[in-house]
C-alpha cells in the first residue's frame, strides 16, 4: 500500500509534468486529476482545494527551476553584466522555456489583478532576487543590493522580449 505523502507526492510530480506542458490555463480540475491518474475527488482527498493544487504545483516547478539554473553557478561572483549574460544563456535555452512560459502565465494573472498569482509571482521573483545576490561580485552590500535588482529587471524584460519574438533585440543588448 503506498502511504498518503508518497502518493501526493507523486501526484505533484505528475501535475508538475502537466502543467509544464499544457500551461496553467489547462489547470481546472477535472483535467488535472486525468493527468494525476486519479478522480477529482481523489485529488481533493490529497489537497484541501485548487489553490493548494497550484501552490504545490509551482513550488515544485520552482524548486525544478533552481536546481536546474543552480547547475551553473558559477564558482566565484560575477560582476553584474558578466552574471546577466551567463543567465541570459541559460534561462533562455530550450529546456527551460517551459518553466519562463509559466512564470510568465503567473506574471500574467498577477496584472490582471489575482491575489494568488502576486502573492505567488512575489515570492519566486524575491527568491530569484536574493539568489541573483548571492552569485554576484559588489563593492558593498548596498551595491549588490542595486545590482541584483538590475539583473531581475533585466532578465525580467529580457523573457518578456523573447516571449514576444524579439529575441534580437535581447542579443543586442547582451
Amino acid at each position: 500500500m503506498i502511504k498518503p505523502d508518497t502518493k501526493r507526492a507523486d501526484i505533484i510530480e505528475r501535475l508538475t509534468a502537466y502543467v509544464l506542458a499544457q500551461g496553467l490555463s489547462a489547470s481546472s480540475l477535472r483535467p488535472l486529476a486525468k493527468a494525476a491518474g486519479t478522480s477529482d475527488r481523489m485529488l481533493l482527498y490529497y489537497f484541501k482545494d485548487k489553490s493548494e493544487i497550484i501552490t504545490a504545483v509551482l513550488e515544485q516547478i520552482s524548486a525544478q527551476l533552481v536546481e536546474m539554473i543552480s547547475a551553473h553557478t558559477a564558482a566565484e561572483p560575477l560582476p553584474v553584466d558578466a552574471l546577466r549574460r551567463k543567465l541570459a544563456g541559460i534561462v533562455f535555452e530550450d529546456a527551460l522555456w517551459p518553466y519562463m512560459r509559466i512564470w510568465l502565465d503567473v506574471a500574467a494573472r498577477a496584472a490582471m489583478g489575482d491575489p494568488f498569482y502576486r502573492a505567488v509571482g512575489e515570492q519566486i521573483g524575491r527568491g530569484f532576487l536574493e539568489w541573483g545576490k548571492a552569485q554576484l561580485q559588489s563593492d558593498s552590500e548596498a551595491q549588490r543590493d542595486i545590482d541584483a535588482a538590475r539583473l531581475l529587471v533585466s532578465i525580467e524584460g529580457m523573457l518578456f522580449l523573447k516571449s514576444v519574438g524579439l529575441d534580437d533585440i535581447n542579443a543586442k543588448a547582451l
